[in-house]
């Protein structure tokens, strides 16, 4: 996942040539001068905060001393992260779903999934399943509302990880389907119609075993150095609708 912030229209150049000059504009270099910070508190902006730190944090990487900036591009910067300085996405409204500099280890990570949250995801992959014939070409997904509701209802700090472990139960419904599909019409394949009631027997608890199983001697969860055992393995043919990798624009 990755995230595009682009800074570069609210600053003007150090020779004064932007393509606007707002007003109270200061470089800055001038960030930390008693005028700037009376400037800064007087339009309501909280310098001791998380989010407007991060914001500072981030504009100082995309520009250099001599830039210019005003509290109004502050402010509207700052809307885009939560208190703890975590960015919201605007797609969702959500933190902690920024994978930025957070190495894979610490979010491919299998933790627990409430029982409705893992229900809603398996009749939506039975259901796609069933009307794309097993193609899975993302024609009648609405994967991203299953995933959307896990988060909101999450604790921000699982949000990242109950992601990832919510789709390893979708892989392992969907080889399920395939196996059934395969076992009731063994010249079956993705885009030929799947033989009436042949996912009849398939439930949940059936095909979560192996993830449901899963315990970790912390109590928590972590995934194994080989955590592919864990996913189902696609078979030939058959490719598991991927997540479209999202670019997030800040709004300012």
């Amino acid at each position: 996942m990755s995230k595009i912030t682009d800074y570069a229209f609210l600053f003007q150049n150090s020779s004064g040539k932007s393509a606007f000059n707002p007003i109270g504009s200061f470089q800055l270099s001038q960030l930390n001068s008693s005028a700037v910070q009376s400037q800064l508190k007087a339009a309501g902006i909280n310098t001791n905060s998380k989010q407007y730190k991060t914001v500072i944090s981030k504009m100082m990487q995309n520009a250099n001393g001599m830039m210019y900036t005003n509290p109004a591009a502050i402010k509207n910067l700052m809307k885009n992260y939560d208190k703890d300085g975590d960015y919201i996405s605007p797609a969702t409204g959500l933190a902690g779903m920024d994978a930025t500099d957070i190495p894979i280890s610490q979010r491919h990570v299998i933790i627990d999934i409430p029982e409705k949250n893992r229900q809603e995801m398996f009749d939506n992959a039975k259901r796609e399943f069933l009307e794309e014939n097993g193609i899975a070409n993302g024609d009648t997904t609405k994967r991203s509302d299953v995933f959307y509701h896990y988060q909101k209802s999450a604790k921000k700090r699982d949000r990242l990880k109950g992601t990832w472990t919510l789709e390893q139960y979708e892989r392992q419904y969907n080889q399920a389907f395939y196996d059934a599909a395969k076992a009731a019409d063994p010249t079956w394949k993705p885009g030929k119609a799947i033989k009436a009631g042949a996912l009849d027997g398939i439930t949940r608890e059936l095909h979560a075993f192996s993830l449901d199983r899963c315990q970790f001697p912390s109590g928590g969860a972590a995934a194994p150095l080989d955590h592919a055992r864990f996913v189902a393995a696609a078979p030939q043919g058959y490719t598991y609708p991927a997540q479209p990798a999202r670019v997030d624009f800040a709004v300012f």
